[in-house]
């Protein structure tokens, strides 16, 4: 069964997540603070959601603290809307960023999203049909040929790949891959998103990214 470490403040929501959690299947643990979840990350929890606002340490300080010692997606849980905590999130070693208020669904879709995330990548090649996926060669495969993605094209197909199913916007596309093309915005990941499907396509006549309009894409390959 997952482990999942809960950090947050409000009694209220660390309450309805564990009750919600429970019902999915997953063990919780719950953190009022930031020196109790140092001390609960010693039971090393396989996801830990993490809100930033907390009475004596915020949430970045405490991804710093862990991060060296755990390997688990962190997933920041804020009322915070600047683009500028988003980034710091990313910063600071966190897998994700959620805004308060969320829904759970969208929460559980994104939980279960990092899940298969780790499993996939846990694996150095993943086959599936006619597409293979080599994550320490950093290569995608159409049967057997490599369609010669660039470093940013990969980073960007094996992020949809790893969250297959799910809605991922420009910026949060962007937020994930901004460490290889740290000068651009947000909108030349649809540009990146033509090349890939262009060069995918012309290995196999198969859709792989769907666009979803006026939210973002999704893998459906």
């Amino acid at each position: 069964m997952k482990r999942i470490l809960i950090v947050d403040d409000e009694k209220e929501i660390r309450g309805l997540l564990a009750e919600t959690f429970a019902m999915e299947g997953y063990v919780t643990d719950q953190a009022a603070d930031g020196e109790s979840a140092l001390l609960l990350i010693e039971k090393q929890p396989d996801l830990i959601l993490l809100d930033i606002n907390l009475p004596d340490m915020d949430g970045y300080q405490i991804c710093q603290a862990i991060r060296g010692r755990t390997n688990a997606p962190i997933l920041f849980l804020s009322a915070r809307t600047e683009e500028a905590d988003r980034i710091m999130g990313w910063k600071v070693g966190g897998d994700d960023y959620i805004m308060k208020p969320f829904g759970m669904e969208e929460l559980l879709a994104r939980i279960e999203a990092h899940f298969r995330r780790q499993e996939r990548t846990g694996r150095t090649l993943v086959t599936e049909e006619n597409l293979t996926v080599d994550f320490s060669g950093r290569r995608f495969l159409v049967d057997g040929r490599d369609v010669g993605l660039t470093k940013t094209e990969f980073a960007i197909a094996e992020l949809l790949y790893t969250n297959k199913g799910v809605v991922l916007d420009r910026e949060r596309i962007y937020e994930n891959v901004r460490g290889y093309e740290g000068e651009a915005d947000a909108s030349i990941i649809t540009e990146h998103i033509r090349r890939i499907r262009k060069k995918l396509g012309n290995a196999r006549e198969k859709e792989y990214i769907e666009t979803v309009w006026g939210v973002g894409y999704r893998w459906i390959g």
